[in-house]
């Protein structure tokens, strides 16, 4: 049995509100929120959080753990990805169901389910959708009116293993819309890509710094405006995953201010690094570790993206964590870009870098902070009613979080389970110092 907890003297931060306030945490739930005298709770541990700075736990609803690919599985698993959120402050996570081919979504979603269950933190599962056919669409439909899964993924790229065509995209949103369901898409215009692609190989320019020029920001702005068009038509939320561009957060500003349904997220590495790491001056192994879809964007880009978290453009920051190890994986594409897996780590990280360099640099306000990592999420995928706050009834997730913290992140020192780091010799000021899963104190 997990011994209650009594967390003292910290500042409470949601998303609306700071304050100094105690938590009485039993059961695994919130359940007293005031002022309290610690010798009336004899029987519980007492955290003293003075000085520090007490949040709801960590959402992130964009991850990709063991995801299967011809490069082998993304190099952590459930257990380890895990390990990696919680030592970030990230209690809770949602990963996909990615079907091959021919395979049913039901089959699918039952191995995912089996294969993610070990996980120590929270989890829950997109369904994705990897082909478009009658039987695809029966069991969409089937999976929608049974209500077993609240929200789905559509890719634009990759058209060759797990994308579709704007044709099944209108279908899609017409019978998730239809059934109150939600559906994410990952806006790149894939025909383009690939015919970019293959021009660059002909020309015999196989560098990584070609997998960038070969996804330039239009392919990604032209996608976005699109899915908003048919997101608007067929009356179906759609939630625009890893924004990158400028002209791809401004079309989605402008249809939020139309009243269309849509929701936006961007990632810590679209914030923090910049296409700088794709110079054609480095080192080719030195660019690796970097490819990641869309790739990263110019400071132009970055300080728009800033404005969005801000200005409500965007309504999460998620880190789309997928990460590949440098050998053995990513340098299989040494001599062909297109065969380097895409996908950077950053789970272990997400709280820690936006904190730093959104918050104490005064990009966005410590509620901004809360409700784009733990609160917004939680709500618009169907948690809102007891995860991301700190209120009476809530999940017990919670994190005590030192203020005053300093450390370098660093490929020696991070949890993640990969060979490279992206945010290597980045400065973090704050840290999780208490990770608190379901009142149990990791």
């Amino acid at each position: 049995m997990i011994k209650p907890t009594l967390i003292v003297n910290g500042t409470l931060v949601n998303a609306g509100s700071s304050r100094r306030e105690d938590l009485v945490l039993e059961n695994g739930i919130i359940s007293l929120k005031g002022n309290f005298d610690p010798l009336l709770f004899p029987e519980h541990e007492i955290l003293d959080a003075r000085g520090k700075l007490v949040f709801p736990g960590g959402v992130d609803p964009h991850v990709h753990l063991a995801l299967p690919t011809p490069s082998g599985n993304s190099s952590d698993d459930f257990i380890s990805g895990s390990k990696a959120a919680i030592a970030g402050g990230t209690t809770t996570f949602i990963d996909f169901v990615t079907p091959r081919r021919g395979q049913s979504l039901k089959e699918a979603y039952q191995m995912r389910n089996a294969e993610a269950s070990v996980s120590p933190a929270n989890y829950q599962l997109h369904m994705g959708i990897s082909e478009w056919n009658p039987r695809v669409r029966a069991e969409l439909v089937h999976c929608v009116e049974k209500k077993q899964i609240k929200s789905f993924k559509a890719y634009l790229a990759y058209r060759e293993s797990i994308g579709i065509s704007y044709a099944a995209l209108k279908e899609v949103m017409e019978i998730v819309g239809q059934a109150g369901g939600l559906l994410m898409v990952h806006c790149e215009e894939g025909d383009m890509i690939h015919r970019l692609q293959r021009a660059f190989l002909m020309e015999n320019k196989t560098r990584a710094t070609f997998h960038a020029l070969s996804r330039p920001s239009s392919t990604e702005v032209s996608a976005i405006e699109k899915v908003i068009a048919c997101s608007a038509r067929a009356s179906c939320p759609a939630y625009i995953v890893h924004v990158s561009t400028r002209g791809g957060a401004d079309a989605i500003a402008a249809a939020k201010k139309s009243g269309v349904k849509v929701f936006g997220e961007t990632c810590p590495h679209y914030l923090l690094l910049d296409h700088s790491v794709y110079n054609e001056n480095l080192e080719n192994l030195k660019v690796l570790p970097f490819i990641v879809s869309p790739p990263l964007r110019s400071p132009d880009d970055q300080s728009r993206l800033w404005e969005g978290l801000s200005d409500g453009t965007f309504d999460v920051v998620a880190t789309d964590h997928c990460p590949f190890n440098l050998y053995g994986q990513k340098d299989r594409g040494l001599d062909d870009f297109t065969k380097i897996p895409n996908g950077a780590g950053g789970i272990e990280h997400r709280l820690g870098l936006l904190y730093t360099y959104g918050v104490l640099r005064n990009k966005i306000t410590i509620n901004q902070f809360v409700n784009l990592v733990s609160t917004r999420p939680a709500e618009i995928f169907g948690m809102g009613h007891h995860k991301g706050k700190l209120e009476q009834g809530y999940d017990a997730d919670v994190l005590i979080w030192d203020p005053e913290y300093q450390g370098n992140i660093s490929v020696s020192n991070h949890v993640q389970h990969c060979d490279s780091e992206i945010y290597e010799g980045f400065q973090i000021q704050g840290r999780a110092e208490t990770v608190i899963l379901g009142g149990a104190i990791n």
